[in-house]
């Protein structure tokens, strides 16, 4: 398996605890995934760079601090916990449908002592609550996430940042097309230099 030493090299200032709960981390999906396939078999070994890492594209584009954050279709838990580790002071709510993958999410946030993550098996729409942000990777296209997830936007402070923060890759012009309102795009390989990461994309659509 690949080491959480990738995640230090682009996050150097991470505290003594933050550094023990990502190295843990991959641990407790690899045993995990033993019992419940929540990370395909062939990605497992290198679960820091393509999922872990992945997910922390996002706080390299947006600090999250104090911010309330829902995570759609968290599947194990991402991008949602290695951001709660990140942000420790930012409230994660994780959702998924399915309900044996959030069984792994909690079972994760409570090995690694994350108070800051609640976890529940549910679509997107029945969640309560007003969120600064909401996150997801690879869900649906953006046009019908958008109509999933709109009502669950606000922000406290208008002029601050809030919105949807997806993780994507590829070609993006046609889909994005579809949503006739202003977005951004941003390459994950600016952040990042291995090769996984040429083709994948934040993307960020304002509310």
């Amino acid at each position: 398996m690949d080491s959480s030493a990738i995640v230090e090299k682009y996050f150097p200032h991470l505290n003594a605890q933050q550094k023990a709960q990502f190295q843990e981390l991959g641990n407790l999906y690899a045993e995990w995934n033993e019992k419940i396939n929540v990370v395909s078999r062939k990605d497992i070994e290198h679960i820091y760079e393509k999922h872990i890492l992945h997910a922390l594209a996002i706080a390299k584009f947006q600090d999250l601090s104090g911010k309330k954050i829902l995570d759609v279709g968290t599947g194990g838990g991402f991008p949602g916990i290695p951001l709660a580790i990140m942000f420790p002071d930012a409230h994660f709510t994780l959702v998924d449908s399915i309900g044996k993958k959030i069984k792994v999410v909690k079972a994760v946030a409570e090995s690694l002592g994350l108070e800051n993550v609640e976890a529940f098996h549910q679509r997107a729409e029945k969640t309560k609550g007003k969120f600064d942000f909401v996150i997801s990777r690879a869900v649906t296209r953006m046009k019908g996430f958008i109509h999933w997830v709109i009502e669950k936007v606000h922000s406290d402070k208008p002029e601050e940042n809030s919105g949807i923060i997806a993780l994507k890759g590829g070609d993006l012009n046609e889909e994005m097309a579809e949503i006739k309102r202003m977005y951004q795009e941003v390459s994950i390989s600016d952040y990042f230099s291995e090769p996984f990461f040429e083709t994948k994309k934040i993307v960020f659509v304002p509310f």
